[in-house]
């Protein structure tokens, strides 16, 4: 492992180089001068993000194509997971929830209650649903569904439903309280989300790798998003699903034992849990300081520090959320996540933490900022005036889009090797389609991400923050008012940019076209990408489909998500990326 960090942090090194030097012999063609080093400046500071995904990719390519078992490889134990040892540790379920959709919460729980009470080993279980909700209406829903669950299946597993009077510390705080008066109870713990769902195979396969490994304190899944009717979210989530892969497994072959955590669909050894991975409150006052928002990957390097390992399995099979379905949501969730992983910056001197460990701070913390200095970048690239050089401007401009797109066309070209697999979404025309329409919309949603991304950072310091509320899951229509009132500053700052184009040179169109583009056109996008009625009409086309839509499992309902049907006998998605193709599958429907 130690050989394998250090390969790849000469190539990040190495490739971050080149892709300086050719930006400086762009920028500076005419020799230094202050906004021309400015941008150089920022530039650096999206190297990190977009080199190592673009390894990470590369790397996850070869293992797909080379290697009979690509996450044997990165997950040595990921096999002991898959035999019929019995269960004999308590594993408790956490789902946590606020404001919910009690409907929601209440359909999953009982899909996935019946499939793990029909293997027999539902008494090894026991279901907490540990709510932070404020307002009545729902708590009192949540009691009434907390009582259905526990009449329905309370002689095959215990449920437990609490609500705290103060919801301290957000989720983890939820957590925290969860260990301090119940955790000892149990040897793990499987964290749900409230859109989360599992197969019982999935459950119990991270409880049997537990068992077989002390070593271990996090295994992740792969969460792959359901099926949805929201032009949105099917989108986004088939490039996800295109990118996930390759990503996880090229990060997974140098991260190893120093895996991520992602808050949800994860199992959690509770003794190290406990004992180790308690958040300290941040110095100052929010939004930067006090409670630790985005708390899964601070716990997971915590529990690398204690000397337990983090692992993911890069398997897609059995782990599933609900994405955001309107552009709206999508960026109230990002900015959540923003705010939290700015406050990585007080942690980054946490005594003891492992470098790799340190590392993925760092890159949390990257991912955002390297928004605000894309944005910044093009902006002074408008009021520079200075020419740059065109041949190797274009070079950079081409060589940039190949390493930002090489996680999704690495998993698009496996995809379309494979013939099981590319049955599986829908044959190679349609996911041809799909992937063009994919980096269209990336392409669009950027730039516009980016300014809400940038605007939120700028304000954080002055005591800008992310309300605690609830997620909208549905697929719903996007009012125009709804529409102008989130994204207006997106369309100004467009309007500004064109303008600033006609002054600018030639060559600057390449590299502008696509973010004033995307920020011109922000409001109609948004209503377009969140109309239930063309999701329905992408879904009947094949249009971004997943391999679950062709399961019995799940259908489209007319609220435009996914309707849990009664469990039946499918491929293991899993088994399509196991070493070649199986050519029984090449008739999948």
């Amino acid at each position: 492992m130690r050989w394998r960090r250090r390969g790849f942090a000469a190539l990040v090194v190495t490739s971050s180089a080149g892709l300086f030097w050719l930006m400086a012999r762009t920028l500076l063609a005419s020799g230094p001068d202050p906004l021309g080093i400015a941008m150089l400046g920022l530039f650096a500071l999206t190297l990190p993000w977009t080199t190592i995904g673009f390894w990470n990719a590369v790397i996850g390519f070869s293992l797909m194509q080379f290697s009979r078992d690509a996450a044997s490889v990165v997950a040595p134990d990921l096999h002991l997971g898959g035999g019929d040892d019995p269960i004999v540790s308590s594993t408790a379920l956490l789902i946590c929830i606020r404001n919910e959709d009690t409907q929601l919460i209440r359909r999953n729980l009982e899909w996935m209650l019946d499939a793990l009470v029909a293997t027999g080993q539902a008494n090894c279980f026991h279901l907490y649903i540990l709510s932070d909700s404020n307002q009545p209406e729902i708590a009192a829903a949540e009691v009434q569904a907390a009582a259905a669950l526990s009449q329905r299946f309370g002689s095959a597993l215990e449920i437990t439903y609490r609500q705290r009077e103060h919801s301290e510390g957000f989720k983890a705080g939820n957590l925290r309280e969860f260990c301090g008066r119940w955790g000892h109870r149990h040897a793990f713990a499987i964290v749900l989300d409230a859109d989360s769902l599992m197969t019982p195979q999935s459950m119990l396969r991270l409880v049997r790798i537990m068992q077989r490994c002390p070593q271990i304190g996090i295994v992740q899944t792969l969460v792959t998003g359901l099926p949805s009717a929201s032009p949105f979210a099917r989108i986004f989530q088939f490039g996800m699903r295109l990118g996930m892969r390759s990503y996880t497994l090229g990060s997974a072959f140098w991260q190893g034992d120093c895996g991520p955590y992602w808050g949800h669909n994860a199992i959690l050894r509770m003794a190290p849990f406990i004992a180790h991975c308690e958040l300290p409150m941040l110095p100052g006052s929010p939004p930067l300081g006090g409670h630790i928002l985005s708390h899964d990957q601070v716990e997971a390097v915590l529990m690398r520090r204690a000397g337990f390992e983090a692992r993911v399995l890069p398997i897609e099979e059995g782990s599933w959320e609900e994405n955001p379905p309107t552009l709206p949501e999508f960026i109230r969730r990002d900015l959540r996540w923003c705010q939290g992983n700015m406050q990585y910056f007080k942690l980054l001197g946490l005594p003891g933490l492992l470098p790799v460990s340190r590392c993925q701070l760092l890159l949390a913390i990257a991912m955002y900022l390297g928004s605000l200095a894309w944005l910044s970048l093009i902006v002074l690239g408008l009021l520079r005036q200075v020419p740059i050089r065109t041949d190797s401007g274009l070079v950079l401009f081409g060589v940039i889009m190949i390493m930002s797109f090489a996680p999704k066309i690495a998993t698009l070209a496996d995809v379309l090797l494979r013939p099981g697999v590319r049955a599986a979404y829908g044959g190679g025309l349609r996911i041809a389609g799909s992937a063009l329409l994919e980096i269209v919309l990336t392409l669009l949603v950027a730039p516009i991400s980016a300014v809400a991304v940038s605007l939120f950072i700028l304000g954080l310091p002055f005591g800008r923050r992310v309300g605690w509320t609830s997620q909208q899951r549905q697929a719903h229509g996007l009012p125009l008012s709804d529409a102008v009132r989130c994204l207006w500053p997106q369309t100004l700052l467009g309007l500004g940019l064109a303008a600033g184009t006609w002054y600018a040179p030639a060559v600057s169109l390449w590299f502008t076209l696509p973010v004033i583009a995307g920020l011109l056109l922000s409001v109609p996008l948004a209503m377009l990408s969140a109309s239930p009625r063309l999701g329905r009409k992408m879904a009947r086309s094949g249009l971004c489909r997943t391999p679950e839509e062709a399961w019995p499992q799940f259908a489209l309902g007319a609220a435009g998500s996914a309707v849990l049907t009664p469990h039946g006998a499918v491929a293991s998605p899993a088994s399509l990326f196991a070493g070649r193709a199986d050519p029984s599958m090449g008739s999948r429907p």
